[in-house]
């Protein structure tokens, strides 16, 4: 997901000293370590694990997650992340649910006037960073012309070096006007933006993401990033995938939760779109590399 300089700075909080501050600071892991099975046989110790249990209504777990605010004019999108509870919050039953309104009660601002739209992007900068594992959630997506969910990462030296040359793996990503399909990409220096390097990988039977949970995951070691979509492996990217660019992928990157509306990649929503729209997240693991 390309990121505006607005949004490059929040992701690290309300200000590029923090970015800078989490770029210095060791992660911490969110999770006391523990064995958990893997899907290819084993167990692995787990780094960080939030399964999203409390209250409805509850906010997410402060020290795991930081809520980021504000527009992105890059992309395009349409929406203004808010704080609070009001687009991100756990609905206790084990889920935390990310709202995306046709509203503007907070008489937002945009890039393109007053805000038509609110959601939430969470993000674990100066709480928890990894370098290499195993990166899975369970999420659904909504549905819909003009979503895009997404579960990503960005290098935490993106306060020093700046996007793209901080890296940026992207988890899962899904526009609304493909229901079926989802996107796994690298974004680095010489290969960002619309020249990202990726696959995507679709549902078998017409079936589409938001009809149910899926899990979505990366395998990433030393100069090797897997993805996979329920356990089934689509695609691998190595140095030799990025053209002789340089590969930025070998270092602590922090995890990121978003539902963005509109932006030129998804198109802007439109009458067949409903709202709210909801990315329900059943759960959070990093757990170590094999």
């Amino acid at each position: 997901m390309r990121l505006s300089r607005r949004s490059r700075i929040a992701a690290c909080g309300a200000s590029l000293l923090c970015c800078l501050t989490a770029a210095l600071l060791p992660g911490t892991a969110s999770a006391d370590a523990a064995d958990t099975r893997h899907p290819s046989g084993g167990s692995r110790a787990v780094a960080f694990s939030d399964e999203f249990d409390g209250p409805a209504g509850a906010p997410v777990d402060s020290a795991k997650w930081q809520t980021e605010t504000g527009d992105n004019v890059d992309n395009h999108e349409r929406q203004y992340y808010t704080a609070g509870t009001g687009n991100a919050a756990l609905d206790g039953n084990g889920h935390l649910v990310i709202t995306a309104r046709k509203e503007n009660p907070g008489n937002y601002q945009c890039w393109y006037g007053r805000c038509e739209y609110t959601s939430a992007r969470l993000n674990t900068a100066g709480r928890f960073t990894r370098t290499h594992g195993h990166v899975e959630a369970r999420i659904k997506v909504p549905r819909g012309q003009g979503m895009w969910p997404a579960f990503w990462m960005l290098g935490d030296d993106i306060g020093s070096a700046g996007w793209p040359d901080c890296g940026e793996i992207d988890v899962m990503e899904n526009v609304g006007f493909e229901p079926g399909t989802v996107h796994g990409t690298l974004h680095g220096p010489g290969y960002s933006g619309s020249g990202g390097i990726g696959a995507g990988y679709t549902l078998p039977g017409g079936e589409a993401f938001a009809d149910g949970f899926h899990t979505f995951a990366v395998d990433w070691s030393p100069g090797s990033v897997s993805w996979s979509v329920d356990g089934n492996v689509y695609q691998t990217r190595t140095p030799a995938d990025v053209g002789g660019n340089r590969w930025v992928f070998d270092k602590p990157f922090f995890l990121i939760l978003n539902l963005a509306v509109g932006g030129y990649w998804p198109g802007d929503p439109d009458g067949s779109t409903n709202f709210p729209q909801q990315m329900t997240v059943d759960y959070v693991r990093v757990t170590a590399g094999d």
